[in-house]
């Protein structure tokens, strides 16, 4: 499919399929999930812009190239998504964090916005929307609607897993956005959860039920 990419890595399968186990604890959950967004975000990060410096090696001058990361912007979708920004700021440390805080609403599963805090954005930021779960999109696209209303433009989401519903809902309302993620699982359920899942990434982060 345009713009969506299974990052399909022998080290994310391993660790995916840990997580996946319903017996693994939420340290160890919270540990491979950052791995795993250490290795998603080395390829979401692909077409990031660079530009040549000169610099000089104990030996002699040379070009070498640089990142300005102070231009990326990350953006948790709350709860879950804040395990993954820890994992991108170990490579990209001056990147700017803003947050974003949706829940879907059980009955309706609808997305509900209950908080906004984002860093000044334009058409030159770099953005990375996360979310562990892409199930059936309405958070992702509140996320991306709230991003693009304060003036960002280049938008990456990058998930976990994700449901074919959920992929679907966000490349047919926003095609320009490239969503990155570790496997495409089955389908939903009558309940909205991804199928085979790993149930609720919150929950499990952080033993809320």
């Amino acid at each position: 499919m345009e713009n969506f990419v299974i990052v399909d890595h022998p080290l994310i399968k391993h660790k995916l399929t840990i997580m996946r186990r319903k017996d693994t604890g939420p340290k160890e959950f919270r540990e491979l999930l950052k791995e795993i967004t250490l290795l998603l975000a080395y390829e979401a990060t692909r077409h990031i812009e660079i530009k040549e410096v000169e610099i000089e090696t104990p030996i002699a001058r040379t070009k070498g190239y640089y990142i300005e990361d102070k231009r990326i912007v990350i953006v948790p979708i709350l709860r879950a998504g804040l395990a993954m920004a820890d994992g991108i700021l170990e490579l990209l440390p001056n990147a700017s964090v803003g947050h974003i805080g949706i829940y879907r609403d059980p009955e309706t599963l609808q997305a509900v916005e209950y908080y906004c805090k984002l860093p000044s954005l334009d058409h030159t930021s770099e953005i990375f929307i996360l979310d562990p779960m892409l199930a059936t999109g309405v958070s992702a696209l509140k996320a991306i609607e709230l991003v693009r209303d304060r003036g960002g433009k280049k938008i990456t989401f990058v998930s976990l897993i994700a449901a074919p519903e959920g992929v679907e809902a966000v490349r047919k309302t926003y095609p320009d956005i490239t969503i990155y993620t570790a496997s495409l699982d089955e389908r939903l359920n009558d309940h909205g959860y991804i199928i085979p899942g790993l149930g609720d990434a919150g929950d499990r982060l952080y033993r809320t039920k």
